[in-house]
């Protein structure tokens, strides 16, 4: 046994050294990105299950009401998160150069831009609540409408704290200080979690108890993220008045790959809401079923996600030093690692499958409905979501981000919305057809960003000096 173990830690480190080791970066340092990064979207997607299941105890209008909203509050905050993405790119790239004057400079104007744009959507749905819910959403019951107007006006209010967040996060993330990122995260979703528990099962004050939640969380969390920022890492030597004022140079590093993604995620996520509106004309037991059935997903997706949101600043580090050669193996390494990862989360999950959804306490009717999806989704993930996620990280880490965005631009509104109306509506598929929709649509997208990456001219892009 004492033989056997070295051997076997040879074996895995030799593995590890071949697939996950290069010049700009190695594999203790891409693992030590990875983990943080891992704990926390484990932590996101488990407290919202949990979240979610809290919810139903108000019913399935409360369930179906804060669905509806969060298709509409991802496509908002999707914005400010891609600008937020620009910023982790630039200051990736930075840190891969070893200018850590420009990291500095990039970091607090990744911060004061996201949080501009976050105020700016936030104030719009404020006051123009009624007229998005009535346009968008206008066929739900009266019921989850007047449960959806509280918890969109709860969750505006909450823009600007989860866009300082995820600005600070990203900028961190983008230098490799991912565990600081993480206990950020986890102080904002454990006290999320805490004050859900004391107003919506102790209080019995529902959706409008949700709503105040995610604005103390949001905000505690800013907080915490600015002092940390400028109090507690001193590395960064970052200054408040370095995020009050706007850099315009650095701005438009930041914008010429956020813009591209911001548009694309208001687009797609806006693919995504039209999607909902089906859902919603497909009434009450089918919003709660999507909600379930994409909350199980979330699950399956946990560890991918992780590799997605780290491929960023693995590849930007690498074109920060312009090492094609890196960049071009660790997407390779990063792939086939996702595509791992779903297939043993899909073998874990699916015999769990009765366990989780009884935490949703669902209506015996839509149980075999969200079983049907939970197995056509963990199928067409693992041959398809890594290549249509994975891979535009990687694009977008090395600049090309207006290629990405307007491949999945095209793909969500030719192929998920029109083949999603198609199944759903014309071939009375339901809420199925809609789920089939989205999976084919990743894999024409995904076949498409593959064919990019075999090329040179995703690479081709100077973003900094």
């Amino acid at each position: 046994m004492g033989i056997g173990r070295p051997r076997l830690r040879g074996k895995h480190e030799a593995f590890l050294e071949k697939h996950f080791t290069g010049v700009s970066i190695d594999y203790r340092q891409i693992i030590a990105l990875f983990i943080p990064i891992l704990i926390d979207q484990a932590f996101i997607v488990g407290l919202n299950l949990v979240n979610t299941a809290m919810v139903s105890s108000s019913g399935v209008d409360a369930v179906s009401a804060v669905n509806m909203v969060d298709s509409l509050n991802i496509f908002l905050i999707s914005v400010f998160i891609a600008v937020s993405t620009g910023g982790t790119v630039v200051v990736a790239q930075y840190k891969g150069s070893g200018n850590h004057q420009m990291v500095s400079k990039s970091a607090a104007s990744s911060v004061s831009s996201v949080t501009l744009v976050a105020f700016a959507i936030s104030l719009i749905v404020v006051v123009f609540h009624s007229q998005m819910l009535n346009l968008l959403f206008g066929a739900a019951s009266p019921e989850v409408f007047r449960e959806g107007r509280t918890y969109l006006i709860g969750s505006g209010l909450s823009y600007v704290g989860i866009a300082m967040m995820e600005a600070v996060c990203g900028a961190l993330r983008g230098i490799g200080r991912s565990r600081a990122s993480l206990m950020l995260s986890l102080v904002m979703n454990l006290t999320y979690v805490l004050l859900n528990i004391v107003f919506i099962n102790l209080m019995n004050m529902g959706v409008l108890g949700l709503a105040i939640s995610v604005n103390i969380s949001r905000y505690a969390a800013a907080i915490l993220a600015i002092v940390y920022l400028v109090k507690i890492d001193t590395n960064l030597r970052l200054r408040l008045r370095d995020m009050l004022s706007v850099n315009f140079s650095m701005l438009r590093k930041i914008l010429f790959v956020g813009l591209p993604f911001a548009a694309e995620q208001m687009f797609f996520n806006g693919g995504k809401i039209v999607t909902q509106t089906f859902v919603v004309g497909l009434g009450t037991f089918a919003i709660a079923t999507n909600a379930i059935s994409g909350s199980l997903a979330n699950v399956l997706q946990i560890p991918s996600n992780a590799l997605a949101i780290t491929a960023i600043t693995v590849i930007g580090q690498c074109m920060g030093q312009r090492n094609i050669e890196d960049a071009r193996k660790f997407t390779r390494s990063f792939l086939w690692l996702s595509t791992a990862c779903l297939f043993v989360m899909a073998c874990l999950m699916l015999p769990l499958f009765y366990p989780l959804v009884g935490l949703f306490h669902p209506p015996a009717e839509i149980v075999d409905d969200i079983f049907i999806i939970t197995i056509i989704n963990a199928l067409m993930q693992v041959v398809f979501w890594s290549i249509s996620f994975i891979m535009p990280s990687a694009l977008r880490a090395a600049g090309d981000s207006k290629f990405t965005s307007v491949v999945s631009l095209l793909s969500m509104w030719l192929f998920r919305i029109v083949l999603g109306y198609l199944l759903a509506i014309v071939f009375d598929f339901g809420i199925i057809g809609v789920w089939l929709a989205m999976n084919l649509e990743w894999g024409v997208r995904g076949t498409i960003f593959l064919w990019r990456f075999r090329g040179k001219k995703w690479y081709r892009h100077r973003l900094i000096d």
